[in-house]
């Protein structure tokens, strides 16, 4: 399979991009740091890189006809890229709803419509969206993350009414906590977080159904519950 994942220096999104590889797959990733895609690179020489900020419109354009170039088919496009900035609605900083959305939303839809007729005229094709837990219940301190998330969440869904009859599946992942640089030097335990191989392993599973199933949406949690 060609694999299109955004996001993917660091965190779920390169355990995604190293599942997808231990298979034999060709995988693409951007990012926004070439020193972080250098060393993805560096342990994994047959990955494709690109740089760009994916919170910009015209980045996210010049890296869908990158992998335009690159591809001639593209089986799996995975909107991982997104940025979680704590705080209150009524209280953080002025542009945090701005960047929120442009990082959370605007990269999927963009990379979306730039990809997905690609995907229509081969009648196949597999779209992943990772929401969070916040695309489901406000919580406390999420500010404009939560409303990035229930608007992709959104996205998500609308996609998938869409595309159903060009065979192009569309899934929505809504993880827990997930012991990344989101939460940079929190006092927890690992033991309360998930481990981002495990969303790797999940979306790995579901793009192995047969064309006749779509898994829709998946929840999952750390073990002793939300944090």
């Amino acid at each position: 399979m060609n694999v299109v994942i955004t996001g993917a220096s660091r965190g779920i999104g390169r355990a995604i991009a190293e599942k997808f590889l231990s298979e034999g797959h060709r995988v693409i990733v951007c990012a926004r740091d070439p020193k972080k895609l250098d060393e993805l690179k560096k342990d994994h020489p047959e990955i494709i890189t690109f740089s760009c900020d994916i919170s910009k419109k015209e980045e996210v354009l010049k890296f869908g006809d990158f992998v335009l170039k690159t591809f001639d088919a593209i089986d799996v496009l995975v909107n991982n890229a997104g940025v979680f900035l704590p705080g209150l609605i009524i209280n953080e900083e002025d542009g945090s709803l701005e960047n929120t959305i442009n990082t959370n939303l605007y990269s999927a839809y963009y990379l979306t419509r730039k990809l997905v007729p690609k995907m229509i005229a081969q009648k196949s094709g597999y779209i992943i969206n990772m929401c969070s837990i916040a695309s489901l219940d406000a919580y406390e301190n999420g500010g404009s993350y939560t409303i990035s998330k229930f608007a992709l969440l959104g996205f998500s869904k609308t996609l998938r009414e869409e595309l159903k009859e060009h065979n192009i599946k569309v899934t929505s992942i809504m993880p827990g906590a997930t012991l990344t640089d989101s939460w940079g030097n929190t006092d927890l335990p690992e033991s309360r977080f998930i481990k981002p191989t495990d969303i790797a392993e999940l979306l790995y599973g579901v793009t192995q159904l047969s064309k006749f199933s779509v898994v829709e949406d998946i929840v999952i949690r750390p073990q002793a519950g939300d944090i």
